[in-house]
């Protein structure tokens, strides 16, 4: 299992999902009216590491955060 989490305004509860690389996470957030219009602006981190490509393996155990853009002062 796969545990991702939504950081700051998602506002959505953390999910387990059984998946092989951020390309099939994205085909089911699409689905998700809370989730789909966050997706084009958010960055990904696989294990607290920021990643690029959809193509980086999943492996049972790890955590993908979505971190949306924020403001700071």
């Amino acid at each position: 299992m796969v545990k991702i989490e939504f950081l700051g305004p998602i506002n959505k509860e953390e999910m387990n999902l059984e998946i092989n690389n951020l390309n099939e996470l994205s085909e089911i957030l699409k689905s998700d009216s809370t989730v789909s219009s966050w997706l084009e602006t958010c960055a990904v981190a696989i294990n607290d590491t920021l990643v690029c490509s959809k193509d980086v393996e999943l492996k049972d155990g790890d955590k993908v955060s979505l971190l949306p853009p924020v403001c700071g002062g």
